[in-house]
């Protein structure tokens, strides 16, 4: 029958029906974060942000956590179940082994606790980058998902592969690519003064020709001239304001700024072949 309730413990991801099953469990439990390996770890700014009083929800740094899915089978099952609460077009549940998985935490000194994710399939079919991405209801609007954007890209860029995400995208993952791509082909735009092709963009961000096509004809910036698309209307003082906007909403928010930032990420080489191992 339905059942009304389920009691998930925050570190393992278990579930279970009874509130006194999930009581015995913590006791037991001796995970106090994802398994897998930390590829990242950052310090988080609260200067404009007072601490709250009950330390437990303290957070001290984000992490992310590579996971493969063949190798932490259960637990990534646990992830996609729960993800399917809040994704209406979820359909992946049990086949978790050919996608790897990067799972943002929030720490503090109880542990790191789960506050969203994304997959991708490690052929990476179709040039796709990520498969899914979903951010918990109570880590929303923090940048969290846009960080996590940011790294499905940087691990495109290590990989040398022009990349897209998986369609199609939740309302939540439109606009958390749109403003990624935005930022990111506005930035670069005003590093070279406008002066480069759609090519050349893509080329430069690992963004997919047509993901920059529709993300900047949306900005007006694109104009369709001999049977191809172009850049135009090119404003820099337009740009520059942009990012204005946007810094002095930050500091207007008083939350904590999260950006991704690639120089801290720690992803080891994969292993050798067994053969090389043993000579």
């Amino acid at each position: 029958g339905k059942q009304e309730m389920l009691y998930v413990c925050e570190y393992c991801l278990k579930y279970m029906r009874k509130k006194k099953s999930i009581m015995n469990h913590r006791d037991k439990c001796q995970m106090t974060g994802p398994p897998g390996q930390l590829i990242y770890q950052d310090s988080i700014p609260f200067q404009s942000v007072p601490p709250p009083e009950d330390d437990r929800l303290d957070c001290k740094s984000i992490s992310i956590y590579e996971l493969d899915g063949a190798a932490h089978k259960l637990y990534c099952q646990n992830l996609c179940l729960m993800a399917k609460l809040f994704l209406d077009h979820k359909t992946l549940y049990y086949d978790v082994s050919p996608f790897k998985f990067y799972i943002l935490t929030e720490d503090n000194t109880y542990g790191s606790h789960v506050a969203g994710y994304f997959s991708k399939d490690k052929m990476m079919l179709n040039d796709h980058n990520l498969s899914c991405i979903m951010i918990l209801p109570p880590y929303q609007r923090k940048g969290y998902g846009k960080l996590l954007i940011s790294l499905s890209y940087h691990l495109s860029k290590l990989e040398n592969r022009i990349c897209t995400p998986e369609k199609p995208l939740s309302d939540l993952g439109k606009i958390s690519y749109k403003s990624y791509w935005t930022d990111t082909l506005l930035e670069t735009l005003r590093l070279f003064k406008g002066n480069l092709s759609i090519k050349e963009l893509s080329e430069l961000t690992y963004l997919k020709m047509e993901d920059i096509i529709t993300t900047l004809t949306s900005l007006n910036l694109v104009k369709y001239w001999k049977g191809q698309h172009v850049l135009s209307n090119i404003n820099m003082r337009a740009i520059d304001e942009h990012f204005k906007t946007k810094e002095d909403k930050l500091k207007n928010s008083n939350r904590p700024v999260v950006r991704f930032r690639s120089e801290i990420i720690v992803i080891e080489p994969k292993d050798k072949d067994p053969q090389e191992k043993e000579q």
